[in-house]
């Protein structure tokens, strides 16, 4: 296999912006089909171009690069080619190290509720870079009309929106939604999902009946502490674009690992002169 020919595909995925995952036989060991510098390029769908060997193993690199492309994270794999119980065809012998490594993976936010602040926090959240999926059980508000330029539109009622969207490592959810009849009915199917981030708008008292709420359905403690609410950093903000910002600060704050504290240099100027 002509590996330019793998290295063009990146760079056209690259181009058109496409999820890919690049795999890459680091070394190997024993008797084994490729050797180091094999490449083999995984789309999203489970397509491929390029070999890392063929077989039960390629088949395990498949599912390493989809995994990678779901949770946005490399990884380091060691293979074999020498357990019969794992499907592997038993002649070789041999065992590689493949490095598999995304590309082109944006994360996702999720706005549920396309009012005023919804339709603010969408736009800001597709200028920041992130793939934003729009959900509302409201269909005129829920369109391209409204909010022009989305990944993705939802038009399902609360109950129904965790069926309906990516829940994965790379999927951040943003509801800014318009009262308790809407949030006891989204919350409990969203609290089990592995995403890094779910957030409530609305002021402490409407959380403080939520919780209320969640607790009459069954929802334990533990799960009702994944919801940062009310969502956002403190800005006293009070424009819904100065609110979709302190969201987004938030989002961007723990995907980054900030603190959300000042960067402002509180020494003197002989120390900041010295660092």
């Amino acid at each position: 296999m002509d590996e330019s020919k793998v290295i063009e595909a990146l760079y056209q995925a690259q181009q058109a912006n496409l999820p890919v995952a690049l795999a890459i036989v680091v070394r190997t060991h024993g008797s084994m089909p490729r050797h180091a510098g094999a490449k083999m390029l995984i789309y999203s769908d489970g397509k491929t171009i390029g070999t890392v060997g063929g077989g039960a193993m390629e088949s395990r690199v498949i599912q390493d690069g989809l995994a990678a492309l779901a949770d946005g994270q490399p990884r380091l794999v060691n293979y074999t080619l020498n357990d019969l119980r794992e499907g592997d065809p038993g002649v070789c012998g041999g065992n590689a190290d493949i490095y598999v490594e995304p590309y082109n993976v944006a994360p996702i936010l999720v706005v549920i509720g396309c009012g005023h602040v919804g339709k603010a926090l969408a736009e800001l959240g597709k200028w920041l870079g992130f793939r934003v999926i729009v959900s509302d059980d409201r269909a005129e508000l829920c369109s391209p009309e409204h909010i022009p330029n989305m990944d993705g539109y939802v038009v399902a009622p609360p109950s129904e929106v965790a069926a309906r969207i990516p829940l994965t490592p790379q999927t951040y959810i943003a509801a800014v939604t318009r009262g308790l009849p809407v949030d006891e009915q989204l919350f409990p199917p969203l609290l089990d999902a592995p995403v890094p981030y779910i957030g409530l708008i609305g002021s402490r008292r409407r959380w403080a009946l939520t919780i209320k709420a969640l607790e009459e359905r069954g929802v334990s403690r533990e799960q009702i502490a994944r919801v940062r609410a009310p969502i956002g950093l403190e800005l006293n903000a009070e424009t819904p674009r100065e609110i979709a910002l302190s969201i987004m600060a938030e989002i961007v704050m723990l995907r980054n690992g900030g603190d959300g504290k000042p960067m402002q240099w509180l020494g003197t100027v002989q120390q900041a002169e010295a660092q």
